[in-house]
């Protein structure tokens, strides 16, 4: 692999709403980043993106001709979650630098593909836990890894999106493989070294019941038993109508972390009618500092050869977790892991 201390020069796959956000950043926000390229296969949505960034980058409507580009170093795949394997898979085979956003992918078998041509081909692989990014989230993963918390025994994590706009769009199981895969990977490290052996999923269409027949789950709670006793919640839904909520909660023998919040400053008002706080509706308003970040350290890696702090494995294994609540949800049954 070769090392370099000039820009790393980044394609993105996918003009989408995340990636229109990650080339804003690549544009503008990323030290050490340039974004280089846009790919997309809609007629005229890369160059619609570059234009509206005013940037010189090259537009692609052939996704593999961006793979083929030789003055591109590394790609960030904002494709359609159901796609993501074979895109990371064609990058490295193309010995480009993968960023790619969560789920890496959806079946494990396409995990184990994806990490071995990313190895066979020695580039970085990141994945897009925006989540280890965030200043409270890192801070608490910090302290656990630290001792600080001592042995943890009971731990939680949730994610309430804003609104459920267009049920008819979510891909089935979209809530363990792109929601709740966030708390997963995030409870994973609040319990480090660890392994899952029991989980049990609850979920159903509570928000929009009247597509419950169409194969839609819009809320969940997921039970998680590890191998050293601790036992860990994940709560999702789909419309929560005061904004974007994330939290996590770590219980250890030597104390409590707590980390996330919903401010969209740090402003509290104190007014006639009681007390307000604006809250952030969108993931890029209250993680956007932590999208910056991931990016900086994906070039970062690039540049010193360090192993980013959000790895193919750790897809894998949150991954895993949600395998075993969709086949928990199935059975309506708990998921021994290891024993399937």
């Amino acid at each position: 692999m070769t090392f370099h201390h000039k820009p790393v020069r980044v394609g993105l796959i996918g003009a989408g709403r995340m990636g229109s956000f990650h080339a804003e950043n690549l544009a503008y926000r990323v030290p050490g980043a340039v974004l280089a390229a846009v790919a997309d296969p809609l007629p005229g949505a890369a160059e619609a993106l570059t234009n509206k960034l005013g940037v010189a980058a090259k537009a692609y409507s052939d996704l593999h001709a961006l793979l083929q580009d030789a003055e591109i170093d590394a790609v960030a795949i904002a494709a359609p979650a159901r796609t993501h394997a074979e895109w990371v898979i064609a990058a490295a085979n193309a010995g480009k630098h993968v960023f790619c956003e969560k789920p890496m992918a959806v079946t494990l078998a396409d995990a184990d593909r994806a990490i071995a041509a990313a190895k066979a081909a020695g580039v970085v692989l990141q994945v897009g836990f925006n989540r280890r990014f965030d200043s409270g989230f890192a801070a608490a993963i910090a302290a656990v890894k630290a001792g600080e918390n001592g042995t943890t025994q009971l731990s939680r994590s949730l994610t309430r999106d804003p609104g459920l706009h267009d049920p008819s769009r979510i891909p089935q199981w979209t809530i363990f493989l792109e929601t709740l895969i966030h708390d997963f990977d995030t409870l994973l490290h609040f319990n480090p070294g660890a392994k899952p052996v029991e989980i049990y999923a609850l979920a159903d269409a509570l928000v929009r019941p009247d597509f419950k027949d169409q194969g839609l789950l819009d809320t969940s709670v997921v039970t998680i038993r590890f191998d050293n006793g601790a036992i860990a919640t994940a709560e999702a839904n789909f419309q929560a109508v005061y904004g974007y909520d994330v939290r996590g909660e770590v219980f250890g023998s030597k104390g409590m972390l707590l980390a996330g919040h919903i401010n969209a400053n740090h402003c509290v008002r104190y007014h006639q009618d009681g007390i307000a706080i604006e809250t952030s509706r969108m993931d890029s308003d209250l993680l956007r500092e932590a999208y910056v970040a991931e990016m900086a350290e994906f070039a970062r890696c690039i540049r010193s050869g360090e192993t980013p702090r959000a790895t193919g494995e750790d897809a894998r294994n949150a991954l895993e977790i949600a395998v075993a609540c969709i086949e928990s949800v199935q059975q309506q049954k708990p998921i021994k892991l290891g024993a399937r």
